[in-house]
This record gives structure tokens, sequence and C-alpha cells, in this order.
């Protein structure tokens, strides 16, 4: 059996040397090959065209984690906290995730791609929830602490997320300082933190469109991580 070629998006910085490059993490990459796909990066730097010529090869997208949405395209309070904005990335996700949606085309979205799903489909997001959000927990732990735990998520019942997960409350990790606040209307949030913040939203008449706020990607070790990867890739794969 083929496996699915399954797109994971990118982000744009430089090499030593100053040059262009385009670049994910390898531990996206491990999660999609240990669930059985076939990953492949897509340059946040293609035109709409031949985006529109790579997407119907992909069978599943990968929205990966990393800076911030440009305000360009949602209702969001200006902070000084905005940083790591690509709008050449924000053009490509955005293109990728309408596609996905009008398509039904697996995808899965992870820390930012949680939130460039949502502003994609018409949401907004708290730009500093630290500013925004009154009691918000720390989510904006140092890269370093990818593996570990700092906070529990309440998983909806009666949600596919709930399903896929085997589990509604666990514990994840949390490297972001903005978050989902105007939810899009095909998007239901199915999970949450302790002090409100949305850390999982699916949209249910889709093949398989499910989004986190955390990195699972880095906590693999975990059974309810391994299976939301396992899902999406045999989603793909149908």
């Amino acid at each position: 059996m083929q496996k699915p070629l399954i797109g994971i998006t990118t982000r744009n910085g430089e090499d030593a040397d100053g040059h262009p490059i385009s670049a994910a993490q390898h531990a996206y990459i491990n999660a999609i090959l240990n669930a059985g796909g076939l990953p492949i990066l897509i340059p946040s730097m293609l035109d709409e065209e031949t985006l529109g010529e790579l997407y119907p090869r992909l069978a599943g997208i990968l929205f990966t984690g990393g800076g911030d949405i440009s305000l360009e395209y949602f209702r969001g309070e200006d902070h000084p906290r905005i940083e790591g904005v690509d709008l050449k990335r924000d053009l490509t996700e955005i293109f990728l995730v309408r596609a996905a949606m009008q398509g039904g085309k697996p995808m899965l979205g992870i820390c930012r791609g949680a939130q460039v799903m949502n502003v994609a489909l018409g949401g907004a997001l708290h730009t500093h929830l630290y500013d925004q959000v009154p009691n918000a927990l720390d989510h904006a732990y140092p890269g370093s602490l990818r593996r570990n735990l700092v906070h529990p998520v309440n998983i909806d019942e009666e949600s596919r997320a709930a399903e896929i997960f085997g589990e509604t409350f666990f514990h994840v990790n949390s490297l972001h300082h903005q978050a989902l606040k105007e939810i899009a209307a095909p998007l239901r949030v199915v999970g949450r933190a302790p002090d409100g913040v949305v850390e999982a939203v699916e949209i249910p008449d889709h093949p398989f469109a499910i989004a986190v706020q955390w990195h699972p990607e880095w906590l693999t070790d975990q059974p309810a991580m391994r299976r939301l990867f396992q899902s999406f890739v045999n989603a793909a794969g149908r």
C-alpha cells in the first residue's frame, strides 16, 4: 500500500551565510514518518498558481508551529509582543487551509497551525493572552521545555478528538503567547485549559480537521499523541 503524501508547512529564515531557507523541525517530520506517512516540506514562498498545482498531489496537510500571524488577516489588537510575522508564510497557509476546507482534504494544525486555521476561516486571536485573558496560566514556556507537561487539557467527551485521543483529560506542553479568541464558524471548540484558553478545535463535518494549541510532535511517547498522528495519516490514506 502506498504511503500517503503529507505536506508539512515551513517557516522562512536564513542560514549562517544569510541565504534564504525554508525549514521545519524534525519532530514534525518524524511524527509523520512514525505514523506511516510520507512527509514533504511545503516551501512558504510559492505563488498561488504553484500552490494550486501542488495541493492536489497532497493526501493531507500538517500546519506547523512558529511565529505570529499578521494583523492584516484578522481582527486583532496590536501588541508590542507580536513577533515572527512572515507574510509569505501567512499567504501560503491561509491558501492551503481554505483549499483543504473546500476540498475535504485531511488537515492537522499544531500551535500556530491551530491559529492559522481559525484565522483563515474567519476567526480572530488574542494577540498576547496575558494582557487579554484574565487569570491566564503561563502558556509560553521556553523552547527548551518542549517535553515538559505544564498544564492539563479537558477534551469534550462528545468530540471526535476524544475518540481519537482515547482520553478526555491529560497534561500537555505549552509554547505560545497567542490563542484563539473569536472562533471561526466551521470550527467547534473541543478542548480547553483550566483558565478557559482554547486548546483544541475540530470541524465536525470534515473528513479530518483537528487543531491543537500544544505541541504533540514532542510528546509522541504518550499513546494519545501517537494516536493523533496515526489517525491523521490514516485519514489521509483513505
